[in-house]
C-alpha cells in the first residue's frame, strides 16, 4: 500500500515567487527527513545543506545553529519547542520572520514570530489567537498573494503622498517667489482652495488604486524601520515642486512684462499650476520607471485628469464661474505657451528617474 499526499498545485509557483521577491520559504515539519527531502526538492525550495532533524537540533549550540540556517531550509522531525528556537534564532540573525502553524503546540512559535500564521479552516483556536493573520483557505499561494498586496499598498501610498507633498511645496513656494521678487500674488485664495481641493484631490485619490507595477515581486524587501521617504522619493518630490515653482513664477513675471493684466497672468498662471499637476500625477505612478511607460493604465487617474480638465474649460469659459475665480477665457496664443511651459515638467523628472536607475541618488530598499 502507497500513500502520498502531495503539495496544492500552486504551491510551487508561490514558492518561486519568494525566491523572486527575495523571502526564504523554510520547511519545519515533523515528517520523516526522507519525506521532507523530497517534497522540499518538488517545490523547489532550495537550500544547499541536507534537511536538519529535531536531534541534531538538540546537539547544537546557538551558534552552530546560526552557522547552519543560512544554509537550510527543511527542518524534519521536529518537536514544537524546536520550531519556537529556529524561529528566535532566525529574529535574532535579523531577519523578519513569518511562521505558519495550526496545533496548540504551534502557538508559542507563532507567537515569537513577526508575523504568526494560523490556519482557518485545520488551526485550532489557540493557534488562531495566537497568530497576527488567519488564512481562510489554508493555502500558502495565499501568504504570498498577501505580500504581494501589502507591497503594492505601501507603493500606492508612497505614489499618493509624493504627489501631494510635490504639489503642495509647488505651491508654496511660488507664492514666496512672488512675495521675494516684490510680484503681485500670482494666485487668488479661491484658485489656491480649487487647486488644493480639486487638482490636487482627485488624481491623489486615483494613484492610491494604482494597478500593481510588474516587477512588484521582484524587488528585495525594505528594511524595516525603513523611512517611506528614501532619497529617491525626495529628489523626486523637492525637484518637481520647485521646478513648478520656478516656471510658474516666470510664466507670471513674463506675462505681466508682456502687457497682461494681473488677472490674465493670474490665470495664465492657475492655469499652468493646475496642467503641470495632472503632469506630475501621471509621472509620480513610479519613482523608477518612465512616464511613457503604460502611462494611461490607471483608468481612475485618466478620468480624474479629464474630469478635472472639463472643469477647468467650465472655470474659463462659462461667465458664470470667471467671476468667482478670477479668471479670465485665455486665447488660442495663451494656451499655447501655458501648455509648453507645463510640458517641460515631464524632462526634469525623467532626468530624476534616470539618475535613480543608476544608482546615483542611493538605494530604494
Amino acid at each position: 500500500a502507497g500513500m502520498i499526499d502531495p503539495p496544492r498545485a500552486e504551491a510551487k509557483a508561490a514558492v518561486a515567487t519568494c525566491h523572486r521577491a527575495g523571502i526564504r520559504p523554510i520547511m519545519i515539519t515533523g515528517d520523516h527527513p526522507t519525506t521532507a527531502a523530497a517534497i522540499a526538492r518538488e517545490l523547489g525550495l532550495g537550500g544547499d545543506g541536507p534537511a536538519v532533524t529535531g536531534v541534531a537540533l538538540d546537539r547544537m549550540s546557538d551558534e552552530a545553529l546560526a552557522r547552519v540556517l543560512p544554509t537550510t531550509s527543511v527542518f524534519a522531525r521536529v518537536s514544537p519547542a524546536h520550531k519556537l528556537r529556529i524561529v528566535s534564532a532566525l529574529k535574532q540573525g535579523g531577519d523578519v520572520v513569518a511562521m505558519t502553524g495550526d496545533g496548540v503546540n504551534d502557538a508559542p512559535a507563532l507567537k515569537r514570530a513577526d508575523i504568526g500564521i494560523a490556519m482557518g479552516i485545520s488551526g485550532t483556536d489557540v493557534a488562531k489567537e495566537a497568530a497576527t493573520m488567519t488564512l481562510t483557505d489554508d493555502n500558502f499561494a495565499s501568504i504570498v498573494a498577501a505580500v504581494e498586496e501589502g507591497r503594492a499598498i505601501y507603493d500606492n501610498v508612497k505614489k499618493y503622498l509624493m504627489y501631494l507633498l510635490s504639489s503642495n511645496a509647488g505651491e508654496v513656494l511660488l507664492m514666496a517667489a512672488a512675495m521675494l521678487f516684490a510680484l503681485p500674488l500670482p494666485l487668488s485664495a479661491v484658485q489656491l482652495l480649487y487647486v488644493n481641493l480639486l487638482t490636487d484631490g482627485l488624481p491623489a485619490l486615483a494613484l492610491a488604486v494604482d494597478p500593481h507595477a510588474d516587477d512588484l515581486m521582484t524587488r528585495r524587501p525594505h528594511r524595516p524601520g525603513q523611512s517611506i521617504f528614501s532619497r529617491p522619493v525626495v529628489a523626486l518630490m523637492l525637484v518637481g515642486g520647485v521646478w513648478s515653482a520656478i516656471v510658474n513664477v516666470a510664466l507670471f513675471g513674463w506675462a505681466l512684462s508682456s502687457g497682461r493684466t494681473i488677472p490674465e497672468a493670474m490665470t495664465m498662471t492657475f492655469v499652468s499650476l493646475v496642467t503641470i499637476q495632472f503632469f506630475k500625477a501621471y509621472s509620480f505612478r513610479s519613482e523608477r520607471r518612465s512616464i511613457f511607460v503604460r502611462p494611461f493604465e490607471n483608468r481612475w487617474l485618466n478620468r480624474s485628469v479629464l474630469g478635472e480638465l472639463v472643469f477647468l474649460v467650465v472655470l474659463l469659459y462659462v461667465p458664470v464661474f470667471r467671476g468667482p475665480f478670477g479668471v479670465y477665457p485665455l486665447t488660442v496664443t495663451d494656451w499655447v505657451i501655458v501648455s509648453l511651459v507645463a510640458v517641460t515638467i515631464i524632462p526634469v523628472l525623467e532626468v530624476v528617474k534616470a539618475l535613480e536607475r543608476r544608482g546615483v541618488l542611493g538605494k530604494t530598499d
